[in-house]
């Protein structure tokens, strides 16, 4: 191997990337050049730094600042200046003329028979309303007094669609409502963690909301404070076991990591040890596993810890905490 090379085997290593065959070569390599080991050991801190550095807070300006500069890079790339290819030009005039005919008279459809009411309930979040269908078998007829929302709220829609008029001359509009809502309440209720539960587990779309979610749970769950429903550690759980963000599971290991340790939580640990890419998640799964060995010692604990100590291709500081996490177990 080339030191050359070295640098990009490393970091493959580092991210559990590499295959047994570059891992032996490496560590081949690194036996014999005191430089590359050098720089193995740089690239190590580097990592673990970068594993366990705390998210940045993006404040409200920042965010209106990087989407005003995506919008803009956006639309500058999407406007084109229009040019029908020569055949298709006999075409274009009557495609917009027989277009706009259409509009106009589905406009004046909609203006004759009047608009519906805006008032009424408002459809429950991510449900999908019909104000009403062409015919029956397709879907149920609703009353335009009861179906449209309240537009006076503003309300989000979604996958809106259009179905032409039936015999009766009724159209259908269909879309779906979102809404925003308030849930104010403490940790301990069953509802409100059954909330937080669900936002850490399945509706954050950013690492940054899930990040939130997570910290919202480090602060009001834990020791010395209200105890963590099953419906919590499970989404910790399979937020360890499966977010593709290192930072995400490093915030969910740290929130487990002050639960008292239980089957579940000890399992999800262990696979966190044996196989997460990022040595900081590890870092963390060590210093759990250990707490707990220290209190109830078990076989499966021990042993995944003296395999860390004793891993040659392992992160140098986790090596370091399994071997001490050993000396203080008492077994």
């Amino acid at each position: 191997m080339d030191c050359r090379d070295v640098k990009t085997i490393a970091l493959d290593r580092l991210a559990g990337e590499a295959d047994e065959a570059a891992r032996r070569e490496l560590s081949a390599h690194l036996a014999s050049c005191e430089t590359c080991r050098r720089e193995m050991a740089r690239l190590e801190d580097l990592w673990t730094v970068l594993g366990t550095d705390a998210d940045a807070e993006i404040t409200p300006e920042f965010r209106e600042r990087s989407l005003a500069l995506i919008e803009e890079e956006t639309l500058r790339r999407r406007i084109r200046e229009f040019q029908p290819r020569p055949r298709a030009r006999g075409f274009v005039r009557p495609l917009l003329q027989a277009a706009a005919m259409l509009a106009a008279a589905g406009i004046g459809y909609l203006v004759a028979r009047g608009l519906p009411s805006a008032s009424g309930p408002v459809p429950a979040p991510g449900t999908r309303a019909a104000i009403a269908t062409p015919s029956a078998g397709v879907a149920p007829t609703l009353n335009p007094a009861s179906a449209v929302p309240d537009l006076a709220a503003s309300p989000r829609f979604s996958n809106v669609s259009y179905r032409p008029a039936d015999p009766d001359g009724r159209v259908g509009i269909e879309f779906d409502v979102t809404t925003r809502q308030t849930v104010v309440g403490r940790p301990e209720e069953p509802e409100v963690a059954r909330l937080i539960a669900y936002l850490v587990s399945r509706n954050a779309e950013t690492a940054g909301e899930k990040s939130r979610a997570i910290a919202l749970v480090s602060e009001h769950y834990g020791a010395g404070t209200t105890p963590a429903s099953p419906e919590i550690v499970a989404a910790l759980s399979a937020t360890l076991r499966k977010d593709s963000n290192p930072g995400v599971r490093k915030k969910a290991a740290d929130a487990l990591a002050t639960f008292p340790i239980t089957p579940e939580i000890r399992a999800v640990f262990l696979e966190a040890l044996a196989g997460d890419k990022n040595p900081g998640v590890r870092l963390v799964a060590v210093d759990a596993l250990a707490a707990s060995a220290k209190l109830s010692p078990d076989a499966v604990t021990i042993e995944s810890l003296r395999e860390k100590a004793v891993d040659p291709q392992e992160n140098g500081f986790v090596r370091a905490k399994a071997a001490s996490a050993l000396k203080a177990i008492s077994f």
